[in-house]
């Protein structure tokens, strides 16, 4: 079992008895009652409390006249997503905006918190960009069939009638195939990350470690830029009226 870090060891104190309970009542069995809650879910949790926290200054904060610091980095963001989206997805972009948004930052906090000394990076574990990449297959095969209804299906089968089978068969294979890429790609490169900085820490702890963190931190944002512009991909794809 990884040792849990302090935070996680928080938690599980404060709120392991009821995580148990619930997740026993649920069906879910739990390996360690005494510890329900992993460092994995325990970054995500901490994570989402500094989004709110974030987004709920910006809220307190905003002001036309005399913009603060926080105020200047949400709309930086937000002009940035805006601009790119409307690029990549079209005139219709504005209500994806939100959503490219919010995934932008989750990715971003969780990739940056495993800088911080006593925590980890959610995105180094598979599971955590599985979840973002599952999220963003529904999302967009939503919008897609909510924009084009049964044509959206139907043009999986391609123009030949005698294909259809197969190319809906690949068609299908293709976009799960997606949900694949997604997930490796940001998870090996924050592993790959995580471990090459634990590993010169440990061989030589002063300086030389600076360099990799810069490489963590230029990593970082790297994998939250793509992972945000292959959603407008998707997006653009799924809503066009030419797919």
């Amino acid at each position: 079992m990884p040792e849990q870090l302090w935070f996680t060891e928080l938690l599980n104190r404060l709120f392991g008895p009821m995580a148990a309970s619930l997740l026993s009542h649920i069906g879910i069995k739990v390996a360690n009652p005494a510890a329900p809650i992993n460092n994995i879910v325990a970054m995500e949790l901490l994570v989402t409390v500094l989004l709110i926290a974030f987004f709920f200054l910006v809220r307190m904060r905003l002001s036309p006249d005399n913009p603060g610091a926080l105020q200047h980095i949400a709309e930086m963001a937000e002009e940035f997503i805006s601009g790119q989206a409307h690029e990549i997805i079209g005139h219709d972009y504005r209500p994806h905006v939100a959503y490219l948004m919010t995934v932008g930052f989750f990715i971003l906090f969780c990739n940056l918190l495993g800088l911080v000394p006593g925590f980890e990076s959610p995105t180094a574990s598979p599971a955590v960009p599985l979840g973002c990449a599952i999220t963003t297959f529904v999302y967009y095969n939503f919008y897609g069939i909510r924009r084009h209804g049964a044509h959206y299906i139907k043009q999986f089968m391609g123009p030949v009638l005698g294909l259809s089978p197969v190319m809906f068969a690949i068609e299908v294979i293709s976009h799960l195939a997606r949900i694949l890429s997604l997930t490796v790609r940001l998870y090996a490169n924050m592993f790959a990350g995580d471990m090459v900085t634990i590993a010169f820490f440990s061989l030589v702890p002063i300086l030389v470690p600076v360099a990799f963190l810069g490489l963590h931190l230029f990593v970082s944002l790297v994998q939250t830029f793509i992972f945000v512009v292959l959603t407008m991909v998707y997006v653009g794809l799924a809503v066009s009226e030419e797919h």
